[in-house]
């Protein structure tokens, strides 16, 4: 027969998986996946300890799945758009033009202004350091402009645009686990991230007036980025073409997955009858996404092509999203069978007993975002694991979800590159030459979202009541 678990049953698998990622990913990189599988397997155990069937754990698992499904296919279509949007040239003209309006006088402003401008439009964080960062980071070392205040700026720049962007994994991810819309989620974290942003723009627009230019003009590496890009595609007005119809359809809040299958689908239409490539060459970047090789014009050689312009190109395709997929289906079979076994419903009401306002709230959901990224060091658990702990108490507190996800991205996808033992804190510091604690203080936009999220907490602005939300109202209607 079912019993409600013990404080200390109900900890125990949230200790173990915590320890299980610590250990094993951060200290020995030991793949996330299987980590999750057998912290599932313990949480198991302890399910069956409560006198939860095997069947009743499925059923738990099936819930967390079917209810992410939804997302999920969105996740594995937008692997198809970014395909789409680089063989079209849509993705290499916004960065090609990009670069072009780069000024040196305000170099660090620019990197913020630049990687957040990609990062919206690739939905990548890593693919906006990897490309027009390094670019960056050679023209301030020409400059002899501080190389930490442009990593730093590069860093919020890339995760600004990462966070508000409808085409990146964390974004979506978010609004999944706490069961809201994804529209809604955006146009809510501008409460926090708008004046992140601002304080982060006015810090750097400082250390450019108070640095000496040595060498206007761009870098040789950014001129070769631009000329590798000009042979590659033919810059036509049709390119923006896809990029309108995501935007008409975010204003629209018409449904993300048909909007962005058109987008795709007139991608691929440019594609062909703009920049000539194959219908072979179309439909492979849906599925395995761009490759260099897959260009065929008179001249070119894909050899040549320098990596920054590789790691920008070649990229999206259904198989790209895979990776997150897998992760997130692990971890909602740990939260699935550690939520039916009613471990979470103990574990939630003992930290309500602490929370006596809507800050109170807001603080811990922080704390606890943030104490998830340092032990696991993981880009996603960050979100899922806050997410199914809080959800139910926010909704208990007359708090619509958007609150919830909004501060798990304050303080979960952001904090994750200042972490220096994660993958993107490695994959940072190692691709600008920059170490984490060096740019950690110019991250700027990295740490002032979850300090404007506790401050709306405590004085209620921009905090979305249950009655008062606007999903909810839809859905009723």
């Amino acid at each position: 027969m079912k019993r409600k678990p013990t404080f200390f049953e109900a900890i125990l698998p949230i200790i173990v998986m915590l320890l299980l990622t610590s250990i094993g990913f951060a200290g020995y990189g030991i793949k996330i996946e299987p980590l999750l599988i057998l912290a599932s397997l313990f949480a198991g155990i302890i399910a069956l300890r409560v006198g939860v069937t095997w069947e009743q754990m499925m059923t738990g698992i099936r819930e967390k799945i079917d209810a992410a499904m939804p997302a999920l296919l969105i996740l594995i279509s937008i692997g198809i758009l970014i395909g789409m949007w680089t063989i079209s040239g849509t993705i290499p003209a916004m960065i090609f033009f990009g670069l072009k309006i780069i000024h040196p006088s305000f170099i660090v402003l620019i990197a913020f202004i630049v990687s957040a401008i990609v990062s919206i439009v690739t939905g990548s964080s890593w693919g906006s350091v990897g490309t027009v960062g390094v670019a960056l980071m050679g023209i301030a070392t020409g400059m002899d402009v501080s190389l930490a205040a442009t990593a730093g700026a590069i860093v919020s720049g890339a995760y600004f645009g990462d966070k508000l962007s409808p085409l990146s994994d964390t974004t979506n991810l978010a609004p999944l686990v706490v069961g809201t819309e994804l529209h809604e989620h955006i146009k809510h974290m501008l409460y926090t991230t708008i004046p992140a942003a601002v304080v982060a723009m006015i810090v750097y627009t400082i250390v450019g007036f108070n640095s000496s230019v040595t060498q206007p003009g761009i870098s040789e590496q950014t001129g070769a980025m631009l000329k590798s890009l000009e042979e590659m595609f033919t810059w036509s007005i049709w390119l923006v073409l896809p990029a309108i119809i995501i935007l008409y359809g975010t204003i629209k809040k018409l449904p993300t997955l048909p909007v962005v299958i058109l987008s795709s689908f007139v991608a691929g239409f440019i594609a062909i009858f703009v920049q000539g490539f194959s219908v072979k060459s179309v439909f492979l970047a849906t599925v395995s996404g761009f490759d260099v090789i897959m260009v065929e014009k008179e001249g070119f050689n894909p050899e040549t092509v320098i990596p920054e312009v590789l790691r920008l190109v070649n990229q999206g395709g259904m198989q790209s999203m895979t990776g997150v997929v897998l992760i997130a289906l692990c971890a909602f079979s740990f939260a699935g069978i550690v939520s039916v076994s009613g471990c979470l419903e103990v574990l939630v009401n003992s930290l309500v007993k602490l929370v006596k306002s809507t800050g109170d709230l807001i603080l811990v959901t922080v704390l606890s975002c943030i104490t998830t990224a340092l032990v696991t060091a993981n880009t996603y658990l960050p979100l899922i694991i806050p997410g199914e702990l809080y959800k139910e108490t926010y909704k208990k507190k007359n708090l619509a979800a958007k609150n919830l996800s909004r501060t798990l991205e304050d303080s979960g996808t952001v904090v994750i590159p200042l972490v220096p033992w994660s993958t993107s804190g490695v994959f940072i510091a190692g691709t600008l030459g920059v170490s984490t604690f060096s740019y950690l203080p110019w991250a700027i936009l990295c740490y002032t979202g979850f300090i404007f999220a506790i401050i709306l907490g405590y004085t209620g602005i921009g905090i979305a009541k249950l009655e008062n939300d606007t999903e909810v109202k839809e859905s009723i209607n």
